[in-house]
């Protein structure tokens, strides 16, 4: 009975939390100070404990932002884009709301290895172009909103290789369809990647896709227009495409 309660006192003394009468000041302090030290699980956890206890406190909100990031460090992506998700619907006009839409758009972010990637031939367009467009999304929020944050010369820098990449997906999306003799289909996602990232790299072979979909469907005057906008932007035609 003395050894049974005994072992019952260690396990609760074990067990009983270290962090159970920290303020809050310690409890973001010291969540703080394990995500700069890369410790994200432990950073996480004391910033949840936080939340918790101290949901309106003046740490609660930046610990919210933390949260998230020790997530998308932990490369548990759903929990991070829920984090953030959550702090923007609570606090859309925060001071740091422009960071949490940069956290968001980084979050989904895909670049392929810089070295490997060359080596392989590794192409991001190859990608499931779900979480690019996400990404690409988060990062138009942000320009959009808040042209002058911080983080926007960034952002415009990742939305211009992130069009690029999720439009020469939806050429090659296209090509495949023409390769197939799915006219129609070709036609819809050439002219879907002109229409939604004007300006993107894959737009002349976009372009020659619509004007020789147009040609295999016999519509002569559809693929005269193609043809002129072609020529007008892109005196040097690429290589014709056979089905």
């Amino acid at each position: 009975m003395l050894a049974g309660a005994l072992a019952l006192a260690a396990c609760s003394s074990l067990e009983k939390d270290a962090t159970a009468k920290w303020d809050a000041d310690r409890l973001y302090k010291e969540g703080h100070s394990e995500l700069q030290a890369g410790n994200w699980n432990h950073a996480r956890e004391l910033l949840e404990k936080l939340e918790s206890r101290y949901p309106f406190g003046r740490y609660a909100q930046q610990g919210q932002i933390e949260i998230a990031y020790a997530y998308y460090k932990q490369g548990e992506t759903a929990d991070a884009l829920e984090a953030a998700d959550r702090f923007l619907k609570a606090n859309p006009s925060h001071p740091n709301a422009d960071y949490v839409h940069y956290l968001k758009g980084l979050i989904n972010f895909i670049e392929p290895p810089a070295f490997v990637g060359r080596l392989i031939g590794y192409r991001v367009s190859e990608r499931d172009p779900k979480a690019m467009r996400d990404s690409f999304e988060a990062f138009k929020e942000l320009v959009s909103r808040f042209p002058d944050s911080r983080y926007a010369p960034d952002a415009r820098i990742r939305l211009r290789y992130l069009q690029n990449a999720l439009a020469a997906h939806e050429v090659r999306v296209a090509d495949y369809y023409y390769r197939r003799g799915a006219y129609i289909a070709a036609l819809e996602r050439a002219q879907g990647a002109l229409r939604e990232f004007p300006g993107a790299a894959a737009q002349q072979e976009a372009l020659t896709l619509i004007a020789q979909s147009y040609e295999r469907l016999g519509l002569t005057e559809l693929q005269a227009d193609a043809e002129r906008v072609l020529r007008l932007n892109f005196p040097q035609p690429v290589a014709v495409k056979t089905p």
